[in-house]
């Protein structure tokens, strides 16, 4: 163990957990939107975060025709193609998280099955999309094209401020803030709201539950879709099991903060993010996963519904 890296790396080690967990968080809306409304684990949110990696590649090298070995792009050729990576990734994880509950979901509501059943038709769409990408790449890893070059503002008490690192660390939380006020104020939250309240006085209410439910998947897409344009713009780079690591790290943040709560995503894969950077200093990178599965087992033994409670409606009424 190495602790002296708390005091000499301090700074440094924040920043980085600030990045790193800012993308938990925004996988972790993904989880916990659709347990908000239909108290079930998307267990192929973490697919679609792998395919949202994928999607950005694919958005960079054949759509705008950047080969992997380009130069970094500057002024509005570089905002431009950021931005169309990001808003390909987003709808490209959006159409893949509806058709997921169209597939996994929404028949068996239809049909009354148990809770049980979505499960396990979630992780078989899960094993399904993962084994589809593991084929059409010959498992092999993508590497994506360095369009924006990693210049820094400056370093602050050991903190170097990369522009990158400050893309990942702005965008999110506009997401959120985004987000928050979209499930607080407008006419679809609050139909959101209202079915994770009860699904049937909803009915009653005269809210179509099929629309809000993928109105819900769409809204997890696109913020998982996000996370996986930041994650390929920082790391370079994408492969078919991506998701696995990144799936279970962003379900140990929504618990961390109350799976269900929007609020309690955000600031769990915050914390859990930081909490990750420093065991992994202190400990060493091959810890990286343990710590994640030691944090998940912890909050379940000690606070299972998180540090902001459970249920979305919970902290909105």
């Amino acid at each position: 163990m190495n602790f002296e890296v708390i005091t000499s790396q301090f700074w440094s080690l924040a920043l980085q957990g600030l990045a790193l967990g800012l993308i938990y968080s925004l996988v972790a809306l993904g989880y916990t939107m659709v347990y908000g409304v239909l108290r079930l684990i998307n267990f192929a949110n973490s697919e679609v975060f792998m395919f949202g990696t994928f999607a950005t590649l694919w958005v960079e090298v054949n759509l705008l025709g950047n080969p992997v070995a380009t130069q970094p792009l500057h002024g509005f050729k570089l905002v431009g193609h950021l931005v169309l990576a990001l808003v390909g990734s987003m709808i490209a994880c959006a159409l893949l998280a509806v058709l997921v509950e169209l597939v996994a979901y929404r028949r068996l509501r239809a049909r009354g099955a148990s809770r049980l059943s979505s499960l396990i038709s979630a992780i078989g769409v899960s094993i399904f999309l993962l084994e589809a990408m593991r084929i059409f790449t010959n498992s092999r890893p993508k590497t994506a094209p360095r369009l924006l070059e990693k210049w820094t503002f400056g370093e602050v008490a050991g903190a170097n401020f990369r522009i990158d690192t400050m893309l990942v660390i702005v965008a999110p939380i506009l997401i959120f803030i985004l987000l928050d006020r979209f499930v607080n104020l407008s006419r679809f939250g609050k139909a959101i709201r209202a079915v994770s309240l009860s699904e049937e006085n909803s009915k009653l209410m005269g809210i179509n539950i099929n629309k809000v439910v993928t109105l819900t998947f769409m809204i997890g897409g696109l913020t998982t879709g996000a996370a996986a344009f930041l994650y390929t713009t920082v790391y370079e780079n994408t492969v078919f099991n991506v998701g696995f690591t990144m799936g279970i790290a962003a379900f140990t943040a929504a618990i961390m903060g109350g799976i269900g709560n929007i609020r309690g995503a955000f600031f769990g894969g915050l914390a859990l993010g930081m909490v990750e950077q420093f065991a992994s200093a202190i400990l060493g990178s091959q810890w990286k996963a343990v710590t994640v599965f030691v944090i998940l087992v912890t909050v379940l033994l000690f606070r299972p519904n998180g540090l902001f409670g459970e249920a979305v409606q919970q902290t909105r009424t």
